[in-house]
């Protein structure tokens, strides 16, 4: 394992499965999520059976956090072994004539994409694992119904909050638009499909931010004008 990601192939390639994992996870955890919009009884069922089923919690669970943290540290190695690399100062060589914002400023994007993680482990997951492992109550209840819902809602009615997780899926859908095709190209899916690939990629990129972003705008809106 040391000897592949001592390489820069290496490292993109662990770098792209990385992010097919956690983009696999994204569009899991947006299928739940917008369950809460259209109903909110299957919302509370599904994530009650997420935050309960022994092998979501003991092993795909370290599984995604370990991904998250490889994922993003793996980005911040590439970032500054790519900066070291380039003999020729941008004043010679214009990198903005070769390459995309978005491709350029992945490590920004990256950054705020991180804070946001911080912000929603801060909401959601400490709270769940407090809950679950230090209180003991695995029952998912608050006053005999399933609290799950009422959680989520309660998190929006910030107008600040909203505005934060809305900025924040602003910097993913610019990060999941360079990232997506370089992650396929990373491993070598350069093919007859490559342009099927990328179109794919960038409905990916757009619609599953514009999902959550939905879904926070609607869950604010739901409690301000109620």
């Amino acid at each position: 394992m040391s000897g592949i990601l001592n390489s820069s192939i290496g490292r993109k390639f662990a770098m792209a499965l990385s992010a097919f994992f956690l983009m696999f996870f994204l569009l899991q955890h947006f299928a739940i999520n917008i369950l809460s919009v259209f109903s909110p009884d299957t919302f509370n069922e599904a994530s009650h059976f997420m935050g309960t089923f022994w092998p979501v919690q003991y092993i795909l669970q370290p599984i995604l956090i370990f991904g998250v943290i490889f994922h993003f540290v793996m980005g911040f190695i590439l970032e500054l072994k790519n900066r070291s690399a380039r003999k020729v100062s941008y004043a010679k060589n214009n990198g903005a004539a070769n390459s995309s914002w978005m491709s350029r400023n992945m490590i920004w994007s990256g950054l705020a994409i991180l804070a946001f993680v911080g912000l929603h482990f801060y909401d959601f997951w400490f709270p769940e694992i407090n809950t679950k492992f230090i209180d003991g109550d695995w029952s998912g209840l608050h006053n005999g119904e399933f609290r799950y819902f009422e959680e989520l809602q309660h998190k929006f009615h910030s107008h600040v909050r909203t505005i934060l997780y809305v900025i924040a899926f602003i910097f993913l859908a610019l990060h999941l638009l360079h990232g997506f095709n370089s992650a396929f190209q990373s491993v070598g899916a350069n093919n007859k499909y490559t342009k099927g690939l990328n179109g794919f990629g960038k409905a990916y990129a757009i619609l599953i931010p514009l999902g959550f972003i939905f879904i926070a705008v609607y869950h604010h809106l739901n409690h301000v004008l109620s």
